[in-house]
């Protein structure tokens, strides 16, 4: 693309004039413009243009300074925009639209409120819903660095304070901690902000939550949870970007046992939520939930690294929630469709200026056999695969290579996939690496833990087997290598395995062979006494009690940092067993059935108003240190618990 020139500023340029001053609309949408194609010498003479459109471009920045004190309309989208914080620059303006730059985040989206004043459009909506959900989390900041401010002074000296004033600002940012981890760059931006203006005014006096508008004054700190049991209509949840009913609880019901070891804590009931109602419908206690995954943390592979946010499935909706707060941050309907499925995965992508970018994707499939690669924080779907000729029951990511995903049908197959990375228009074009063929529905997939690019388990309506998806064997379309027997006895053989989880690289929990029990064993040791043949017992370490219930497909999961197998019965309550003291023993398995450490019970009637009672926990999944806990219900209902530290 040529430099920007006089002449097509005026051919493109409304309304039609040989004078750069007089134009007030102005079209440079699908040049490839670059950041550096934006001359400021030449626009800064387009002293009375009102409206911009720059889509359909390749821009990774807004200049600083374009000189244009006038603009009221500017439209970015689909660039490759990261930063917006020059927009700072048009106070004037009142419509913006920056939809398709897939490295904008929420908390952009929250920073445009207070960079822009004026704004009353947003991405073709009423800005309104942003700037209040700004706004909010603007209040709860601006009261913790008031209460930073009272703590970090009290330990000082009167001629510290004085000094200390800068050190203040960075402790606050360090400090500070509030709201999903996908709002953390906003949080960060904020307290900066609110810390340096405390100290510019003196501090202890501050009157006001420095909202956008300065109308809102501040509030003592409040948790989420501290809030009255109160049930929420459509719209009534400002902070949501999704309309949606939601109640939030204080601490509800009986709650039997308590978690053993010293670093466990008491859990208690955040949040219980409707969002996958249908037309945000407070009457839907049909629609059913099957599946939930926690996003990866994006500080990955750090001491005390964690994730606070949730994938959410269930009837034509996939939803993302923050466990802490209770919103709902991004929602994916597809009219029709019925989700059964979730998992993420991380990649790392290179923009066209070869910068690297973390991005979380997350798969999401079900009734239709189709598995949708979404782009969560732009909010559409970047790739479809199409392989089954039915719907999809589950899949899961590879947990060795980020792009390598396993899908698992009604239609008896297994299927392999590279989904690869994607192009410069944020396109997957994914491969098929392998079929497995199953004699009955798989149900769970389990990347076996010490060698996941060699064996993958899976549970089955007719047992628990397991396929080697070694790629650099010649087949591309495989049998059952081997099938699991849990019992001698010959009726109770050939049954669904519903839970399937390691607790760790060795030991496997698995559920559903023999009611009212889950059976922890030994991968190492069964494998070994495989030899060739193609069914083998395994070796059973412990059984653990659970409900008698005959029903199926509860999943259960494991937490296995903490030593934590989890499941959810019938009656809306969640078993968790600590099985630490068990995998510590030298001595023989456990012959005596052992009993869960901790159940959570459903909250009773008053604590929920009109919400149902009665419901069945199917899934229940904890994040990687155990903080929150979500549990899925076939009655429209998401409840998730917080562990609170000892």
């Amino acid at each position: 693309m040529a430099p920007l020139s006089t002449r097509l500023l005026i051919q493109r340029g409304r309304p039609k004039s040989d004078r750069l001053g007089k134009i007030r609309s102005l079209d440079l949408s699908g040049l490839n413009l670059l950041s550096e194609d934006l001359d400021i010498k030449l626009l800064s003479r387009l002293k009375q243009l009102q409206e911009l459109d720059l889509s359909d471009n390749q821009l990774e920045t807004l200049p600083a300074d374009l000189g244009l004190p006038h603009l009221q309309v500017l439209h970015c989208a689909n660039n490759q925009l990261s930063d917006i914080t020059p927009l700072c620059q048009f106070r004037q303006l009142e419509e913006l639209g920056l939809e398709g730059n897939p490295f904008l985040t929420v908390s952009d989206s929250l920073k445009v409120t207070f960079l822009l004043p004026e704004l009353r459009k947003f991405n073709g909506k009423d800005a309104s819903t942003t700037r209040s959900k700004a706004e909010n989390l603007n209040r709860e900041l601006t009261t913790r660095v008031a209460a930073h401010w009272k703590k970090f002074m009290a330990a000082l000296s009167p001629e510290e304070q004085a000094e200390a004033q800068a050190d203040f600002v960075e402790s606050a940012v360090m400090s500070i901690r509030y709201g999903p981890l996908s709002l953390s760059e906003f949080t960060q931006w904020r307290v900066r902000m609110i810390s340096e203006e405390l100290v510019a005014s003196g501090g202890p006096h501050m009157r006001e939550a420095d909202t956008p508008e300065g109308r809102h004054k501040a509030t003592a700190t409040q948790e989420p949870r501290a809030r009255p049991v109160a049930l929420r209509r459509p719209g009534d949840t400002p902070l949501s970007l999704s309309p949606e009913k939601r109640v939030c609880t204080s601490p509800l019901g009986p709650v039997e046992g308590s978690l053993v070891g010293s670093d466990s804590g008491q859990l208690e009931p955040l949040h219980f939520l409707q969002c996958h109602s249908k037309n945000n419908s407070p009457s839907d206690l049909k629609t059913q939930l099957w599946a939930c995954a926690f996003e990866p943390a994006w500080d990955e592979g750090q001491a005390g690294a964690t994730s606070q946010t949730v994938a959410t499935c269930g009837g034509e909706a996939v939803c993302v929630i923050d466990c802490q707060t209770g919103l709902v941050l991004h929602k994916y309907k597809v009219p029709g469709e019925e989700f059964f499925s979730v998992a993420w995965t991380a990649l790392t992508v290179v923009t066209q200026a070869g910068h690297k970018k973390r991005w979380n994707v997350l798969a999401a499939a079900g009734l239709r056999g189709l598995v949708r690669l979404l782009h969560v924080q732009a909010g559409f779907c970047c790739g479809l695969i199409r392989g089954h000729k039915k719907a999809i029951a589950t899949l899961c990511f590879s947990p060795t290579h980020e792009t390598h995903l396993f899908t698992a049908s009604y239609d008896k197959r297994i299927i392999l996939w590279d989904i690869g990375t994607p192009n410069q228009d944020y396109e997957f074009q994914a491969s098929h690496l392998l079929t497995l063929d199953t004699t009955s529905t798989p149900l769970r997939l389990c990347p076996v833990a010490p060698c996941p690019d060699a064996y993958l388990l899976a549970g089955c309506e007719s047992g628990c087997c397991c396929w080697d998806v070694r790629l650099d064997q010649p087949q591309k379309r495989r049998v059952c290598e081997v099938e699991f027997i849990f019992s001698e006895d010959s009726e109770a053989s050939g049954q669904r395995v519903d839970g399937l989880a390691f607790v760790n690289e060795d030991v496997v929990a698995s559920k559903g062979s023999t009611p009212g029990t889950i059976c922890l064993w030994s991968w190492s040791q069964t494998w070994q006494g495989r030899g060739s043949q193609p069914t083998v017992a395994v070796v059973v370490l412990a059984l653990l009690q659970w409900s008698p219930t005959i029903l199926a497909y509860f999943s259960l999961s494991t937490c296995p940092d903490k030593g934590l197998v989890l499941c959810g019965d019938e009656q809306g309550s969640v078993w968790i067993y600590d099985v630490r003291p068990l995998l510590a023993q030298c001595s023989p398995p456990q012959v005596a059935v052992q009993a869960p450490t901790q159940i959570l019970k459903w909250p009773q009637p008053q604590a929920l108003g009109q919400m149902v009672t009665k419901t069945m926990v199917n899934t229940v999944v904890a994040n990687p240190t155990f903080t929150y806990l979500t549990a899925l219900t076939d009655s429209n209902i998401v409840a998730i618990w917080r562990r609170c530290e000892p």
